[in-house]
This record gives C-alpha cells, structure tokens and sequence, in this order.
C-alpha cells in the first residue's frame, strides 16, 4: 500500500434495521482502516439511528424521509475524506475492498476508481475486471464501465475535489438518480482506473425501491427512469459521444424493455 488517504463512506438508511449492523460491520472488518463511516439516517421510524449510535461512526438524522439523493448529497457535503464512495445498507463488499480501490487511485491519481459488482436481482449486469487498466479517452471510460446503460454509483470510488469542481450531485425527488450523476462523472473525469480484486455485490431484497411492486411506485420509477434516459442522450448529444450498447431504430423500446 502506498498511502491510505482518508475515504469517507456514505450509508443513507431508511428503516435498516435488520442491515445496518451487518452493513458497519462489513466495513469496520475492512483491511483498510483509514475510513470515515457516515450514516445518513433518512427519517427512520425504526431503530436504524439507535444501533448505528453503538458503533464508531458519524450519525445525521433527518426528521423526515427526504429521499435518496438528498441523504447522498449531505454525505458529500459533511464528508472530510480524500475520496468517498456511496454505500447501500443492504449490499456487502468483499474485506479488501477498499485497500484495493485506495491502491489503485494512490498509484494512477485518477479522479475515479471503478469496482467491479456482482448482481443479484440482475446477473446479466455483473461486470468483472481482469485487470487493473488506467482509462482516459471517453469511448474508453463507456466501454469498460458500461455506465451508460447501468449508473450505479455505488460502483465508484470518487475524488472529493472532483466531484466538487464539476458541482456533481445527485437530482432530488428521483428513484433512478444514479444514471446521470454516474455518467456525468465518467465523462468528466480526466483517468477512470478500474479495480479487479475490490468487488461490490448488489443483493436482491424483496419491497426495496427497485423491488416493490405497488402500482403508484412502478409508475414512479419508469417516469423515473424514462428521464435518466432522455438525460443520457441530451448528455450525449450536447458533448458529442455515442454510448456503446444504446439501441436506436424502431426495435429500441423492445431491447430496452426485455434486454436491459
């Protein structure tokens, strides 16, 4: 290890409980111990907030929920690290992950280290990498990260200044913000280095905000993502980049619905 900058995690938490301790514990087991641990509790009605309060961490409680990325926005905002990475209560990462990411963005000083996930709710979206490669072109970046099609911010490690100096931060009131703050970051970024050994699973669980199943929500999250999309494209439109894997013509609503 070359040096262990500070790395801020940011944990938003909206009724938790039955995560939360496993969720800290995962990161207080971490090989790398340099880490500012932050739980946004987002409005929790249950006991989130008392059993995070039993650990070494950083606790912001908001009196109401207030959404995602808002709670993801003030965990930028309060965090001291070098570089932060956003954390959901129910995922896991493998005990190295995070020596393996600060080593790689120490080695290359890229503005971004991406991980690679194995998907529970979605296996076609696991993405793996076997090697550790420094990336700057954009078609580079798209390709290699698929972030065009899956935003996923939780695959990221991010400088701090860098996500300052570009005024990233997430949309309020979305259910599918990922999608344009990852690939706003992606494209931004003058090196992207992705992390072979660092490994974030993205566990299924069933009344999840991707996972509920009542009519109003679902209505919600396609208007939601129909915007991340429209996003995506005016993005892509405004800086002159094709996305890698983004289907046009008359068969493009077919794909999108059963193939992505």
């Amino acid at each position: 290890m070359i040096n262990t900058p500070l790395i801020s995690v940011i944990v938003p938490v909206y009724n938790g409980e039955i995560y939360i301790k496993g969720c800290i514990e995962n990161m207080l087991n971490q090989s790398y111990e340099n880490l500012e641990i932050i739980i946004i509790n987002d409005g929790s009605t249950d006991n989130s907030a008392t059993i995070a309060e039993t650990f070494p961490v950083k606790v912001i409680s908001f009196p109401e929920n207030r959404g995602l990325s808002v709670a993801r926005n003030t965990g930028i905002d309060y965090a001291k690290g070098e570089y932060i990475h956003f954390m959901d209560v129910d995922d896991a990462i493998n005990l190295d992950f995070y020596r393996e990411m600060a080593d790689a963005v120490t080695e290359t000083d890229a503005d971004i280290a991406c991980c690679g996930m194995i998907n529970e709710l979605k296996p076609h979206r696991t993405i793996l990498f076997p090697e550790k490669k420094v990336l700057h072109s954009i078609q580079e970046k798209l390709k290699a990260t698929n972030v065009g099609k899956w935003g996923f911010a939780v695959r990221y490690l991010f400088r701090l200044s860098f996500l300052n100096s570009h005024n990233l931060r997430f949309e309020a009131g979305r259910f599918v913000e990922d999608l344009p703050f990852s690939l706003s970051a992606v494209f931004f970024s003058d090196k992207l280095v992705v992390v072979p050994n660092a490994i974030y699973t993205y566990i299924r669980r069933e009344n999840s905000i991707m996972t509920r199943k009542d009519k109003a929500h679902r209505k919600k999250k396609h208007q939601d993502l129909r915007h991340a999309r429209e996003f995506r494209d005016d993005f892509a439109r405004k800086h002159k980049f094709k996305i890698p894997g983004i289907p046009t013509g008359k068969f493009s609503l077919f794909f999108v619905k059963w193939f992505t």
